[in-house]
């Protein structure tokens, strides 16, 4: 079976992933199997997009309930859940409004836009962005992000943007011209390898925006909904440095549908009239089935505490990932993370290893032999992103097999 899926995802499926051999038939909870039985532990969660796992019960209730009543409308028309969502979203940060869409990569876009219709007038269009950033695969997406790679082959690139070292604050300064309205920046970087934006680079942004005029974009696609045990990543990364700090827009999606299409933009009071009729549209954004699952997934979180859970949980895997790189140095060179976001800087050479492929492929591809899910970022990083729901017990036995693993490879 597994192989007659993969060979028919040749046939006919566009090959624009490199995917692992791996042909998934069902999930539940932090676990998943393939079409042949074997079962996987999932820290990978979808790309910090199952925030409640696989399965969930109350998710398909919700999705049977609501398909039952209105399936979709079009946005020429008003219905309580969109409303509810965009009142349950602003309560958690503050006086604005909110732009519905279906993906990060959208949500995007929408803030690309707004930013550029905010200078239209002043002829203010260039929005500065960090080194490796990542913000979607849209044209204006890959014009944004910081990486090559993602943009070979697509030339000519939307002008207008640049590019400067993360958590560098002088380099900003120094990348105004006339022509800049934005700051546009990722709270922390995922597919960058797991780096968060320092404390003082955030409130310093926060200042230099509010002297220039710029507005200040906060991509939280992968580093929100609570991933880092706050709604959004400078909740957690200020603390109580927090105050009244407020980025202009938040880009949004991946957990916020838990693994049904979301994405969102909230933009704060000031600017919430600048994309106005018929500046920005989306035929399923904002749609009821989205709107249900999304709410309910709020509502979870909420019962069940699952933001204090991502907090105690995170402690738990870096402070135990920390005893595991002073046995295993070779294998395990840099942790970083915040909540249930974590990167592991992984070590390379090791005999077992294929020199024509990137460390981190070789490790995640060894762990789905151990029998877990977990997702590459750059060359060498190994990402745990699983599900705010995870358990003590579960993600044991996640570092046990990630212990089984290292020993095997350098044995």
């Amino acid at each position: 079976m597994s192989q007659e899926i993969k060979d028919r995802f040749r046939r006919f499926v566009a090959p624009t992933y490199g995917r692992f051999p791996i042909t998934l038939d069902r999930g539940e909870g932090a676990y998943v199997w393939n079409t042949d039985g074997k079962r996987y532990l999932d820290l990978g969660g979808g790309i910090a997009v199952n925030c409640l796992g696989h399965a969930h019960p109350e998710i398909s209730q919700v999705l049977a309930d609501q398909s039952s009543r209105l399936m979709h409308c079009t946005n020429f028309y008003h219905f309580e859940g969109q409303a509810q969502l965009a009142e349950n979203l602003a309560k958690r940060l503050g006086q604005g409004r909110v732009f519905f869409c279906n993906s990060g990569g959208e949500s995007s876009e929408v803030m690309i836009k707004l930013a550029r219709h905010y200078g239209q007038a002043e002829g203010r269009f260039e929005i500065i962005t960090a080194e490796n950033s990542f913000h979607g695969r849209t044209m204006a997406g890959i014009s944004a992000t910081g990486q090559g790679k993602i943009k070979d082959g697509f030339a000519p690139l939307l002008p207008g943007f640049s590019h400067v070292p993360f958590n560098d604050l002088d380099a900003v300064h120094a990348a105004l011209t006339p022509a800049t309205v934005a700051v546009m920046i990722e709270g922390v970087q995922g597919e960058g390898g797991i780096r968060p934006v320092s404390a003082d680079m955030m409130l310093g942004l926060r200042r230099l925006c509010d002297e220039h005029n710029l507005l200040l974009l906060w991509d939280g696609v992968q580093c929100g909904h609570f991933r880092t045990g706050s709604f959004q990543s400078f909740q957690s990364i200020l603390g109580d440095q927090l105050g009244d700090f407020l980025p202009d827009a938040i880009g949004m999606a991946k957990a916020l549908g838990g693994g049904f299409p979301m994405g969102a933009v909230w933009i704060a009071e000031p600017h919430a009239e600048v994309l106005g009729p018929g500046t920005h549209g989306s035929t399923f954004g904002g749609n009821p089935l989205a709107c249900a699952v999304a709410n309910k997934i709020l509502e979870v979180v909420d019962r069940d505490d699952l933001a204090a859970n991502a907090t105690a949980l995170g402690h738990f895997f870096v402070n135990e990932l920390a005893k595991l790189r002073e046995k295993y140095s070779a294998a395990i060179l840099e942790i970083r993370g915040l909540g249930l976001m974590i990167g592991i800087e992984m070590g390379g050479g090791f005999s077992s290893f294929d020199d024509g492929k990137p460390t981190a492929l070789q490790w995640v591809s060894a762990l789905h032999e151990a029998g877990m899910l977990t997702i590459p970022a750059g060359s060498s990083v190994v990402r745990f992103l699983p599900p705010l729901n995870l358990t003590r017990e579960e993600a044991q036995a996640g570092l046990d097999l990630f212990e089984q693993t290292i020993q095997k490879i350098i044995a």
